[in-house]
């Protein structure tokens, strides 16, 4: 588990600055389960979910460890 949140951690401090502030929103966005009333970009959730910052459970995106650590 520790490598894959300097995975997550890591991946998203070498992003550029405006796609790194994004998926942080995104991964805000859902650890409040806003996802259900607007839709997340399914090439952000593929991105994260890459990254070790997010799940998939049951259908719907799930924060791991790397994710929660990262917001």
């Amino acid at each position: 588990m520790k490598g894959a949140q300097l995975g997550c951690m890591s991946r998203l401090k070498s992003l550029p600055l405006d796609e790194a502030i994004r998926l942080r929103w995104v991964l805000r966005d859902i650890r409040a389960r806003r996802f259900i009333i607007s839709p997340l970009d399914p090439a952000d959730v593929q991105k994260l979910g890459q990254m070790g910052c997010i799940e998939i459970h049951n259908s719907l995106p799930v924060l791991t460890a790397a994710g929660m650590d990262e917001i």
